[in-house]
Formats: C-alpha cells, structure tokens, sequence
C-alpha cells in the first residue's frame, strides 16, 4: 500500500480546519446554555431539552455526510465539495442563534434555541465528518496519522482556549451592572459575529491548503447503488468490526461524562471557585501554553507505548487531575484555601495546565485508531469507509452528548440554581451539590469507559500486518 508521507504546511492546513469545531464547541459548552437559562430565562431541564434536540438531528445528518462523502466523486475529491460550502448556512446560523428577538416568550425562545441550533450543527456537520475522513484517507503511515491528528486536536482545543478567553476577557468582563459579565445580554452580538468569521476563515484556509492533496486520494471504490438498503449495510458492516465497537461504546461513556460536565463548568468557576471572569480568561491561557507542550510529545509517546496505551495512561491521569482539588474542597479539608485565597488561581490554572499536556497524546491516539481501524474495515469487506467510521464516532459523541445535555440541564432544576444568580449570592449547599455532579459523580463513567479502550487490540505489528494482506488483495484484484 502507497505510504506517501503528507508535507508540514499540508499538515498545518489540516489541523487549522479543526479549529472550526473547537469555536462551536467551546461557544456551545461554555456560553450557549448559560445565555439561554441565566439572560433568556428559560429553565435549565427546557435549554437542556433543545440542545439534546439539536444534537439528536446532529447525530442523524453524521451518518448522511459519512456515507455521502464515501460514495461521492468528482475532480475537487469526495471530501472537499462538502467541507467548503458548509462554511456558507455555518456563519449565518450561528450569529442568528446568539440573537433571538427581543421579547420572545419562553417557548417561542426554547423554539429559536432548538431551530438554530439544529442548523448550526447541521451545517458544521458537513464540514467535520469529511474534514476528519480526509484525514485518514490523506495520511496512510501509521505513525505520521497521529502527529497529523495531533496537530488537528491541538488547534482544536487552541480555538476552544481562544473562545473563552477572549469572550472573558474582552467580550464579558465584570461590571457594576453585570457580575459575572456573562449576564450582559448585548455582549453576545459582537461575540457571535467575531467567531462566526473565525470559523468562516479556518474552514477556508484548511480546503485551500489541502487541496494540493486532492490527486492523491483515493476515489470511492463502491459500485453499490446509494439506496438505504446498502447506506444501512455500510453501517452494519462497520459495527461487525471489534476494534470499531469497543472505542464505540468507550466513546459512549466518556463523552456522556463530558457533556455532563460542560453543562456545569461555566457555573463551577464563578460560583463553586469564586473566580471572576476576567480571572478565568487567564486560566485559558494555562490550556494553551499545556496543548503547546503536549503537541510535541504525542508522536514521541504513542510510539513508545503503542495507541491504546497513549490513550488509556493520560485519560487516567486526566480524571484523577480533575478531581484532586474538587474532592479536597468538597471534603472541606482543614488545609485546603478558601476561595479568598490567591492560591485559588494558581491550583484551577495547575488543573487545566496539565490536563492540556495530556490531551494532545489523548486525541491523536483516539482519532489515528479510527483511521488504523478504517483499514482493518477495509480488509474485511474490500471498500473505504472512512466516511462511515467518522460520521458513526461523530453520532456516539452526539448521541451521548444529547443525553447529558438533557441530565445536566435537569441536574441544575433539581439543586434548584437559580436564574441570573450573582457571584457570592448562590446557597451554599447548592453550590456544593453543583461540585459533587461535575466531580466524583461523572467520574465513575469515565473509568468504565476506560474499560472498553483496555480491551482494543489493533498494535503497530497488526497494522503491519493489515496494510501488507491489503496490499495483495489489490494486486490480486488488478491481476
């Protein structure tokens, strides 16, 4: 099999486009949910409601790019038609999402909030699913697909660092009138239309600077006609795969845990740790000095110890990382600073420092065993389906995000959060409920996800060994 090595500005230009789903994300988890139920006024369960809702019509448009993007040809590929024109409804839909109309009532709002995030998922869709497909079907060398997802995963998590700390700092800081200044209602219009035009540029810049790639890529080897019959057999015979269902269904666990928390972390910095947001925006920055240290290191690491242990290692660490100052807080422990302290700073910066060292090694491992996958998949039925793999780790992601959206949400009604709560004003108690659910609770989850990625076989020799039985299946086809 051709092990054609992809250049540094190829490689560049490819991660850049991850930065798009990094802006949505971080807008999505850090201020989208907080706007609606602390400025708008809908309850928690009913903003929760929309965005599993959206999520849920996410995760059925994944499968349609997946197997679109699989099966289509033309003289752009099969990938990058997709990826450029999503950039167009993308834009518009999300600076309409952050800007319903004044004086909505609350359905009419829970109504806007469900439409336009449908649209903006719908619409990031066909970028993300092709955009991580490309990057299998471009990088065929076992080892330089995870320097490739690496980089991919650290402009990802860069944009997601840059989304907080420039809504903190310069689009939501701390007034007279707003504490903390995410509760000023017109920030969100300046804040919309800036990363509304930051994705718009990324996604450009990634199909143009890939698009030298486009000669060299494979072409859809399907001759079945596009019915649901063969779209559902694709599927199927990606599920029959072991490799496929155990990072599936670990990827199911983990990333219920992860909406769970996202729901509740722009609520733990100002309430639980007593952080205004100006000091928050800082705390970005540790996220992106630790992603700059951990990029390097990921190829490095994933060759010592393989990819399932380069995964496995830091997400254990990650958690445990996560936790420690939450539990000793929690616990009320005679020696740990209260929030008054300026040692508060230091140990939440600490916390989101280490775990960005870690994420890079994380993500790449977990993005370069789909593509080692997608190979394996090739052996077994004779036809690429990157596309399928992709848009089936896009829909797990969804799906178990739908349904923590949905928890969170609930889990803020029942400890009974109040709307527009001021820093310093919330009841004890239910700020420690608010630590509890987004700690030690959600944890337990991750650990048993971590189960299922222990029993992932798929090591250098097999993937040797893989590319080689592929190899002559071709030549004996061509013979």
């Amino acid at each position: 099999m051709n092990s054609r090595r992809l250049s540094l500005p190829t490689m560049v230009s490819f991660g850049i486009g991850q930065a798009a789903e990094g802006f949505k994300n971080q807008a999505f988890n850090v201020f989208l949910l907080f706007y609606y139920q602390q400025v708008v006024g809908i309850p928690g369960s009913l903003a929760g409601l929309a965005l599993a809702i959206a999520l849920i019509f996410d995760a059925i448009s994944d499968p349609a790019a997946g197997v679109i993007s699989d099966r289509f040809n033309s003289r752009w590929g099969r990938r990058h038609p997709f990826m450029f024109v999503s950039a167009f409804p993308l834009v518009l839909t999300f600076v309409a999402l952050f800007n319903p109309p004044d004086g909505l009532s609350q359905w009419f709002s829970f109504l806007w909030l469900t439409s336009f995030a449908v649209l903006v998922r719908g619409s990031l869709t066909f970028f993300y699913v092709p955009h991580l497909s490309l990057g299998a079907d471009m990088a065929r060398d076992y080892h330089q697909r995870s320097t490739l997802f690496a980089l991919s995963s650290v402009f990802a998590i860069t944009a997601m660092a840059i989304v907080s700390f420039v809504g903190y700092r310069y689009f939501f800081p701390t007034t007279e009138l707003f504490s903390p200044g995410t509760l000023n209602p017109e920030a969100y219009r300046g804040f919309s239309i800036f990363f509304a035009a930051a994705m718009f540029l990324v996604i450009m810049l990634c199909c143009l600077g890939t698009a030298s790639e486009i000669p060299h890529l494979r072409k859809s080897n399907s001759v079945r006609p596009f019915t649901a019959q063969n779209i559902t057999g694709d599927f199927v015979a990606v599920f029959k795969n072991s490799s496929f269902r155990l990072i599936f269904f670990g990827m199911l666990l983990t990333t219920f845990t992860i909406a769970i928390e996202a729901v509740f972390n722009p609520f733990m910095g100002v309430h639980f740790w007593g952080l205004p947001t100006e000091t928050l925006a800082f705390v970005s920055l540790g996220t992106l000095v630790g992603l700059w240290i951990g990029l390097p290191l990921a190829p490095i690491i994933t060759r010592k110890f393989d990819k399932k242990k380069a995964l496995v290692i830091p997400a254990v660490f990650v958690m445990v990382n996560a936790n420690a100052a939450l539990v000793l807080r929690l616990l009320d422990v005679d020696w740990f600073p209260d929030n008054e302290s300026p040692w508060i700073f230091w140990i939440y910066f600490s916390r989101y420092l280490l775990q960005a060292i870690c994420l890079p090694v994380i993500l790449a491992s977990f993005n370069s065993m789909f593509a080692d996958i997608a190979d394996e998949v090739e052996l077994e039925t004779g036809e690429r389906h990157e596309g399928v793999i992709f848009s089936a780790r896009s829909f797990a992601n969804k799906t178990s995000g739908a349904l923590g959206a949905i928890v969170g949400g609930v889990a803020l009604d029942l400890i009974q959060f109040p709307s527009g709560a001021v820093a310093g004003t919330v009841d004890p108690d239910v700020i420690w409920w608010l630590g509890v659910i987004e700690g030690p609770a959600t944890t337990l989850l991750s650990f048993c996800g971590i189960l299922f990625y222990l029993r992932y076989r798929i090591d250098g020799k097999r993937h040797r060994e893989i590319v080689e039985e592929i190899a002559a299946m071709r030549n004996a086809q061509t013979s």
